[in-house]
Formats: C-alpha cells, sequence, structure tokens
C-alpha cells in the first residue's frame, strides 16, 4: 500500500458528517463522507441538513484519508452530500489516493455526466477521473421508489466511471446493480 503523503491533501472541505461504516453508501463497508452545500434544492432530500453552505465543520482531505486507511475493515470511500462537485478541487485528490490504495471510491451528483462534462472544469474532471461509480441525477419526488439501489428515484442513473469515459457517453455499473 502506498505511504500517506501530504501532496493535494492539505485542502480543507467542509462536511455535514461523516459515517465511519456504513453498510448502505455503495457495496462492502464504507467511510461515507457527506459534504455541506448543495445549489440543487431538491424538494424531498434526503439530507436536507448538507444543503446549505454556511455550518457543518472543516477537515482536512488528508484527515479524512487518514480515517479510511486506519479502519483495515473498509472496502471503500463514498462521496455525498450536499454536492460533492461543489468540493471537487479538494475531493478530486482524496477520491484518487483512496483509490490507488485499491479503495473503491463512489459519489452522488445532482448534476449529470454529460453535464459534468460539457462544464469543461478541470476540477471536475479531476474527481470524475478519480472515481469508480457515479450516481448522477437529481432526486426527484414523484419518481421516488425505495426498491432502487443507492439511489432515491428512477431518474438517477448508477455509472461505471472509467467506462463511461473511454466510451463518451454513460455506461451503467451493471455488474454492481446485479450484487446489490
Amino acid at each position: 500500500m502506498p505511504a500517506l503523503t501530504s501532496e493535494g491533501l492539505e485542502a480543507e472541505l467542509r462536511l455535514a458528517g461523516i459515517v465511519e461504516d456504513s453498510i448502505v453508501d455503495g457495496p462492502g463497508l464504507r467511510l461515507a463522507v457527506f459534504v455541506q452545500g448543495c445549489p440543487h434544492g431538491c424538494p424531498g432530500c434526503h439530507n436536507p441538513e448538507a444543503q446549505p453552505f454556511e455550518g457543518g465543520r472543516t477537515i482536512r482531505s488528508g484527515e479524512v484519508l487518514a480515517r479510511l486507511t486506519a479502519n483495515p475493515l473498509l472496502d471503500g470511500l463514498s462521496l455525498s452530500g450536499g454536492e460533492p462537485f461543489c468540493q471537487a478541487a479538494a475531493l478530486a485528490p482524496l477520491a484518487a489516493a483512496a483509490r490507488a490504495r485499491g479503495y473503491h471510491v463512489m459519489a452522488w451528483t445532482g448534476c449529470t455526466l454529460e453535464a459534468l462534462l460539457r462544464a469543461g472544469r478541470p476540477d471536475w474532471e479531476a474527481l470524475l477521473r478519480a472515481l469508480d461509480v457515479l450516481v448522477d441525477g437529481p432526486f426527484i419526488q414523484a419518481r421516488r421508489s425505495l426498491a432502487l439501489a443507492w439511489r432515491g428515484s428512477d431518474n438517477q442513473r448508477v455509472l461505471n466511471v472509467p467506462r463511461s469515459l473511454a466510451l463518451g457517453r454513460a455506461a451503467p455499473a451493471e455488474e454492481l446493480l446485479r450484487s446489490a
């Protein structure tokens, strides 16, 4: 396992909270990070307390990585919110470092993959490149379903990010959905 370094991991994140051992925020046992701040304001949001950009607490991204690596039982890192792409510059090095250490990295966004790519923002692209899976799309209360794995409404997609980037289009994470 590569040694912990501070390269890119000194950035501060504003978090609504951390769940040290989640079994519901992706496959396996995960460290779930909930960022503070979201511009979408989806009615019926699962985490309305994470919507305001003020509030929460700050933590260095390196401290989050240290928490992840301290627990040998963890399989992955989940980035939720709030809107993780609002803090992409700080999350991208964290996600890349976690993935380089063999952790599965998953994120949720109220944007679509296509909108993230069209924006042409280097920080968003860096975060995407560091992900294994992305759940994309806004939560739509009228399309809510309790039967879906890792998402709240049927417009949201569970995407295999490396495959999506290689193909230049959204590619479902079918292997994960079959096991969910």
